[in-house]
């Protein structure tokens, strides 16, 4: 390991674990190898799936139901 890389690694321990997170994303994708930014739960892959498979479908809420849920907000 060179000397700078030590150095960026000892600077990198001082910063919080999410930024420290995001550093050794950088680094591996720069190594060519690519890591997720975020993992998802079981139930947050099915309820991902579903949602592709309703786009897929064309299954989209109405602008009446926009509107509701817009009006609902406040918005």
């Amino acid at each position: 390991m060179t000397k700078l890389f030590e150095q960026a690694i000892e600077t990198a321990r001082s910063l919080s674990p999410e930024m420290q997170d995001e550093i050794a994303r950088v680094m591996l994708q720069l190594a060519g190898n690519e890591q997720p930014v975020m993992t998802l739960t079981a139930e947050e892959k099915a309820s991902l799936a579903k949602s592709r498979g309703e786009a897929a479908r064309r299954d989209f809420a109405t602008d009446e139901q926009v509107r509701a849920i817009w009006a609902k907000h406040g918005l």
